[in-house]
């Protein structure tokens, strides 16, 4: 029997493929060992989102050969589509495969196994030929008590500092009924939330010719399943958000009421320089809607700071605008030129050092608001969903996502009423009611 490791890099749609293609091992009769163990295959899902990525992606692949140097490297994801010209430098890499080409993974590797010449190192196609969702059955990744949901791939948007088009290629959305099968198959295992996701949720739907059905049709529907108790949405595109939709999105009962949005910037010339189609008008209109229909609402958002062209007049817009918005929390990225993209090649780079200045200064605002947002809760009474326990105490998500720990035990998997008495850093501390 065969051993293979794998290591993830990047978001929740790499972790539910390595997850998707861990199941294609299992049922070919391969051994599934941790990363640091001896292992006859290592598989690095790359990520590429920004130039740290793929340095990190770099390191590990230099690390799979040192703890086996024996061993069978392939290395597939973001990274590997985007740059694979680059990796075929690297002589430690046995195999480069393709994001479409994941769900042959097992036949590509028992190819190369049983092939005596190895010159055929890359396996890979055109991702924007590719136009059908590339569909691994009903696998799931999982965390504890919530299973991550792919429902599409690929983007349409181009914004001027992203490279993903280009590694996931165009928008394709996966069959409804394929969604609702693997689902019921996850709730029948007793988990009780699923966690929505893709590259670009908000377009779901946008590419099918022979339907008309869009993500709030899917989540609709996803909300009739019985026994399933949560619905949590992955990143949302603010331009989705309009009174139809939040009129519609209030009757899916199951919905969790937190929303991350990407808004990036908080002013307008530096969305219009990103390729943005919105503006922070707009994007008020869709906060305020969303705190009209979930008074609880927990709204967070990515940022980038340092964007080509950002004054000091722009960032001190964005620092304005967000300060009024009042997120729970932001992500905030330093913006990384990424070769390929337009915003690489555009005029005045931000040197680094002022990046990391507005990077620390919008960190500090989001803490602060975190702190404010988590203190309103103490003496409340709240729903969580405990997840694992970890020291002396058992920790769980409210619908919300903010962190609760109570002492009691033996309850991951239970949803269960807590009052809170404390708040401890950024998270909460109660007692189960």
């Amino acid at each position: 029997m065969k051993k293979v490791a794998f290591y993830t890099l990047g978001c929740k749609v790499n972790q539910y493929e390595t997850n998707a293609m861990i199941e294609l091992f299992i049922k070919k009769g391969y051994e599934i060992v941790d990363f640091d163990d001896i292992s006859d295959i290592y598989i690095i899902n790359t990520c590429t989102v920004t130039n740290m990525s793929d340095r990190k992606s770099r390191q590990i692949i230099r690390r799979a050969k040192q703890i086996n140097p024996n061993s069978i490297l392939v290395v597939t994801g973001c990274y590997a589509q985007v740059a694979s010209k680059e990796l075929e430098k690297i002589k430690e890499i046995d195999l480069i495969v393709g994001n479409t080409e994941k769900r042959n993974i097992t036949q590509i590797i028992e190819k190369h196994f049983n092939t005596v010449s190895k010159k055929q190192r890359v396996n890979m196609t055109d991702i924007n030929r590719q136009k059908e969702f590339v569909d691994f059955g009903t696998t799931t990744y999982t965390e504890k008590t919530r299973a991550v949901i792919k429902i599409q791939d690929g983007c349409n948007n181009f914004c001027s500092y992203c490279i993903i088009p280009y590694a996931k290629g165009r928008v394709r959305s996966r069959k409804l009924e394929n969604i609702i099968d693997e689902i019921k198959s996850i709730v029948g295992k007793g988990l009780q939330e699923v966690v929505i996701t893709g590259i670009h949720i908000a377009s779901y739907g946008i590419d099918f010719t022979d339907r008309n059905i869009r993500l709030i049709d899917l989540l609709e529907e996803i909300n009739k399943i019985d026994g399933l108790k949560r619905i949590r949405l992955g990143s949302l595109e603010p331009n989705i958000i309009t009174e139809e939709f939040v009129e519609r999105l209030k009757k899916v009962d199951k919905i969790c009421d937190h929303f991350h949005l990407s808004l990036q910037s908080g002013c307008d010339k530096t969305l219009k320089r990103m390729n943005r189609k919105y503006t922070t008008e707009d994007f008020k209109k869709v906060v305020d809607r969303l705190r009209s229909a979930f008074p609880n609402t927990a709204l967070t958002a990515d940022v980038i700071v340092g964007f080509p062209g950002e004054t000091n007049e722009e960032f001190s817009i964005t620092y304005n605008f967000l300060k009024k918005i009042n997120f729970y929390k932001m992500h905030v990225f330093k913006y990384s030129q990424r070769k390929g993209t337009r915003a690489a090649i555009m005029p005045n780079q931000i040197d680094g050092n002022i990046k990391e200045e507005r990077s620390h200064k919008l960190i500090r605002l989001s803490n602060e608001n975190e702190e404010m947002f988590l203190k309103n809760y103490i003496g409340k009474v709240i729903n969580v969903l405990f997840e694992k326990e970890e020291n002396d105490y058992t920790k769980g998500h409210t619908s919300n996502y903010m962190v609760v720990n109570v002492k009691e035990k033996n309850i991951e998997n239970k949803i269960m009423k807590v009052k809170v008495t404390d708040k401890i850093g950024l998270e909460l501390v109660g007692e189960i009611m």
